[in-house]
């Protein structure tokens, strides 16, 4: 069965989007990233040093990967643009994930700011996804704007928390047309399946991955947590009961 999704005219194969942070040096998230088998990778701009190629993050993704480089720092639409702009303008491509967090404690991403940047630079042919928290009305606003797929968070960033929101997620993805990739606060490969099997179309972890005791085995689990909690979205999950229902029958063996 082909199952493909489609964001920004690209197809993906793979629904586990992987970040660039907190690792323990370059090779290290190099390595996670292979053992991932994610084609979409995000990376702050920050982080990206074109002039000393030794330090520069980018020597140490494979070829293959779309970059999706983010706009972390970002504390208004208009550092959110800019941003966008020079990672572009650097050769980064034309995806982003939009971040605007003016909150520094929660670091709660900004749903009305996110908007704004989304519609500006989806004129100007940006891919963008716009990562928020879960609520249907922004997310229909984004869209709107239009954003090619929409990143609610699970649970606050770098929390490892799970799927706090799980609530307003499931309403999203019921009610939207466009892909709905979870981002943020997953911090087990049983969350990021479960994610999938809530029907999401994708799922992006970076904290998870990069502060595990071993981040390279870390990342073949999530790999493999996706692809089963896709297959058991797929597949149709069994109904829940409140009562108890024998899997053989209990009478007539014996008689």
């Amino acid at each position: 069965m082909k199952d493909v999704l489609t964001i920004g005219g690209k197809e993906l194969h793979n629904r586990l989007f992987v970040g660039t942070g907190k690792f323990a040096d370059h090779k290290q998230m190099g390595e996670a990233i292979t053992a991932s088998e994610s084609q979409v990778v995000t990376v702050a701009l920050r982080r990206v040093n074109m002039e000393a190629k030794e330090e520069d993050i980018l020597t140490d993704i494979p070829d293959h990967i779309t970059l999706m480089p983010n706009t972390s720092g970002a504390r208004t639409a208009e550092e959110a643009i800019r941003i966008a702009r020079l990672a572009k303008a650097v050769g980064m491509g034309n995806w982003i994930k939009i971040e605007v967090i003016s909150d520094h404690k929660y670091l709660l991403p900004d749903n009305e700011e996110t908007t704004k940047a989304t519609e500006v630079l989806a004129k100007e042919g940006f891919v963008v996804l716009p990562y928020m928290s879960p609520d249907l009305m922004a997310a229909k606003r984004m869209r709107d704007a239009g954003a090619a797929a929409i990143m609610p968070l699970g649970a606050p960033i770098g929390s490892n928390k799970g799927i706090r929101m799980k609530e307003m997620i499931q309403i999203m993805i019921d009610e939207m047309d466009l892909p709905i990739v979870v981002d943020a606060g997953i911090g087990k490969p049983s969350e990021a399946a479960e994610a999938m099997e809530m029907g999401a179309d994708a799922v992006l972890v970076n904290t998870a991955i990069a502060t595990a005791a071993d981040p390279v085995q870390m990342a073949r689990a999530f790999d493999l947590a996706v692809k089963a909690g896709r297959i058991g979205y797929l597949s149709g999950l069994g109904p829940v009961s409140m009562k108890a229902h024998a899997s053989s029958p209990l009478t007539g063996f014996l008689g």
